[in-house]
């Protein structure tokens, strides 16, 4: 059956009962109409890709049988800088994750204080790892691969068995936004900086916190070097407020003296505003600003914000 898709009605020509022919097309334009109705199904070939079409011109899926479950572990380390040598090696060698979370001890003991897991006391950074991989008996687990690196580093390896256990392990992440916001205010951000500086920026967010007497955390997408340190504070204490402010100048510096930058997903915002023209400069700035010119000449879009 041929059909084709004008706005959001869907049109189907029926061939004559008697002699199987379809019916011809009227008002002078029935060659224009034929070829209209074999081409692809423009809502099939946007939502489906490689999806192609059966004998009689209807839609087929190319492939909906799902995926094989992922497979999920934790890594427990003893030392930060071990937890950061393992996140180079997971990445560079073999296949690398498609999940490769990142939490050090404050944020684990954060955790621990919200909902009982069954975390080693001795935690100092824990990863968190999931493949999605297709693997057959011509190529390794990627999995044992990355139990292998973690284990040449001194980490404790929790393989799920089962998605249940799986999603068990991912409660210790997706736990921790909940778990900080239990403890009072804080400033999240997501500093990115390179992967090889991974350990010195979540040592130089602890000492910052320790010097600015404001407690913090670090964790994030250790692949990439994306983290999201946290800044946690009373605001009902305009001294608390203050000394947060500050760790917090001081986090945007640190990342940057590190190669980094201010923003990896987020964006900048009001917050960092100040911050992103020390990072990019009066040059770049003036390039934003004129390409901002370009599409609003009026200055009618976030009028007064960024740029």
């Amino acid at each position: 059956m041929l059909c084709e898709v004008r706005g959001h009605r869907r049109l189907r020509a029926r061939p004559q009962r008697r002699t199987g022919r379809w019916p011809r097309a009227r008002h002078g334009h029935g060659h224009r109409e034929r070829r209209r109705r074999l081409r692809p199904d423009p809502v099939v070939h946007r939502l489906g890709g490689n999806a192609r079409r059966d004998h009689a011109g209807d839609p087929v899926a190319a492939n909906t049988a799902p995926p094989p479950p992922a497979s999920t572990a934790v890594a427990f380390f003893t030392s930060l800088g071990s937890a950061c040598a393992a996140v180079g090696r997971l990445v560079t060698e073999s296949s690398p994750p498609s999940m490769l979370e990142f939490l050090d001890r404050a944020s684990v003991d954060i955790v621990r204080s919200h909902r009982e897991l069954g975390f080693p006391d001795d935690a100092e950074a824990m990863l968190l790892l999931q493949y999605d991989d297709h693997y057959d008996s011509d190529r390794a687990d990627p999995m044992t691969r990355a139990a292998g690196i973690a284990g040449e580093h001194g980490a404790e390896i929790i393989v799920a068995d089962t998605p249940a256990e799986a999603h068990t392990l991912h409660e210790a992440r997706r736990s921790l936004g909940v778990a900080t916001e239990r403890l009072g205010a804080s400033l999240i951000e997501d500093v990115c900086v390179p992967r090889r500086a991974l350990g010195a920026f979540v040592e130089g967010v602890a000492a910052i916190g320790n010097r600015h007497h404001v407690r913090t955390a670090c964790a994030g997408h250790a692949g990439d070097g994306n983290m999201h340190p946290k800044i946690i504070f009373d605001a009902t204490d305009p001294d608390d407020v203050s000394r947060a402010r500050e760790a917090f100048d001081a986090v945007m510096r640190l990342g940057l003296d590190l190669g980094g930058t201010i923003t990896g997903e987020h964006g900048v915002g009001l917050l960092k505003r100040d911050w992103l023209r020390t990072e990019l400069g009066p040059v770049s700035m003036e390039l934003h600003r004129g390409i901002k010119q370009l599409f609003d000449p009026h200055g009618i879009l976030n009028p007064g914000k960024v740029l």
